[in-house]
């Protein structure tokens, strides 16, 4: 895990939501959507490091397409409090821009594996 990039920026993202979550329920005494972003946000690098732990490559692949789909949901929660007033353009873009980039981080890693799968 120490030199995977997409394990680091997965774990950092992690550390940021927690904080994010513990500010936001604390501040806006709101429970309900923190707690997706806070479910979410969380299992994109629990899922990232069950993927470089995976016991062959397709087991890679669909523990990435899992935290794929996590750091989407997690965008999903941000856009939607962001829409609804409830967080800053600051705090929206604090997040969702490192959530971009590992999303995008992640595509690229399945579609190059899927590739090499394809082609072995």
């Amino acid at each position: 895990m120490s030199d995977s990039i997409i394990g680091k920026k997965s774990f950092e993202f992690a550390i940021q939501i927690v904080n994010f979550y513990k500010k936001f329920s604390s501040e806006k005494k709101e429970f309900i959507l923190s707690k997706q972003i806070l479910r979410s946000g969380t299992s994109v690098g629990a899922n990232v490091r069950e993927a470089l732990n995976a016991q062959s490559r397709m087991d890679f692949i669909h523990k990435l397409s899992i935290s794929q789909k996590e750091c989407d949901e997690t965008i999903y929660w941000l856009e939607l409090l962001f829409a609804t007033d409830y967080i800053s353009r600051d705090e929206f873009e604090s997040l969702k821009n490192p959530a971009a980039e590992i999303l995008k981080m992640i595509r690229s890693i399945i579609i190059t594996t899927k590739s090499k799968t394809h082609n072995s």
